[in-house]
């Protein structure tokens, strides 16, 4: 599934999670590098404004689907994609990273945060090594000297698989820049995947999630933070459903 972002065409170039998993376990043994992006609706939305996000994205090897306005667009353009959501691929990828022998870093988020991931993933992955651990302070900006260092000291750390949770666009900016700097190691965005799985945010109960109105069970936990962010997407997807319906038409 492709969408037009100015003259560039971005693609989801992995169209479900057993493809995905396939991939991952391939770089893992190998000790090959990837930056892994989870596309949904309000990444569309800032990726047209926003040059330094749009370049990123751009440079992500593997992008899937993640959020159901994305499977629905490739639906209706005969490009279909399956959802694979960003925040329910933390513990399976840290099981891969561990069944491929390859340790795992934790960036983002909080201390606190962080702890109460690395407990969560340890009890339940016997075996599992995280061999970095990292809060950066507020204010950080992706894109400075201080992100290179600390992006060093997962290389060095020797983690397989990094974790990202510091939310888009920095997220995927750092993922960008960490190709080259830890050319040996995987950067999968995740959001809030590690706050979810350390008990510090709450996703929306499964029935909610089943009837895709987890955006709706968001907004309304939070609306002065998300109201505005979901209006911005709902006046972009009638652009996306035309260009989705010219991918269609052109076979």
């Amino acid at each position: 599934m492709e969408f037009r972002i100015g003259d560039r065409s971005l693609r989801v170039n992995i169209p479900d999670r057993a493809r995905l998993m396939a991939e991952l376990r391939l770089r893992l043994t190998e000790h090959q590098g990837f930056a892994l992006a989870t596309l949904n609706l309000d990444h569309l939305v800032k990726l047209r404004d926003d040059a330094d996000f749009r370049a990123a994205y751009l440079a992500q090897d593997l992008v899937v689907a993640d959020g159901n306005p994305v499977v629905w667009l490739s639906r209706l353009a005969r490009r279909p994609v399956s959802l694979v959501p960003g925040s329910e691929l933390v513990v399976p990828l840290a099981q891969l990273a561990r069944d491929c022998g390859r340790s795992v870093a934790l960036f983002g988020s909080s201390p606190e945060a962080l702890a109460d991931a690395t407990e969560s993933l340890t009890r339940r992955l016997p075996g599992l090594k995280i061999s970095a651990s990292i809060a950066p302070p507020m204010g950080f900006d992706p894109k400075s000297p201080a992100a290179d260092a600390l992006l060093a000291q997962v290389r060095d750390s020797g983690a397989g698989l990094c974790f990202l949770a510091l939310g888009a666009p920095r997220q995927e900016i750092l993922a960008a820049r960490a190709r080259n700097i830890a050319p040996q190691t995987g950067f999968a965005s995740v959001g809030a995947g590690l706050d979810f799985l350390g008990g510090h945010q709450k996703r929306a109960p499964v029935w909610v999630q089943k009837i895709a109105m987890e955006w709706l069970w968001r907004m309304l936990s939070s609306p002065r933070r998300l109201a505005g962010r979901y209006l911005r997407c709902a006046l972009l997807l009638p652009a996306l459903i035309r260009d989705a319906l010219k991918l269609r038409q052109s076979g």
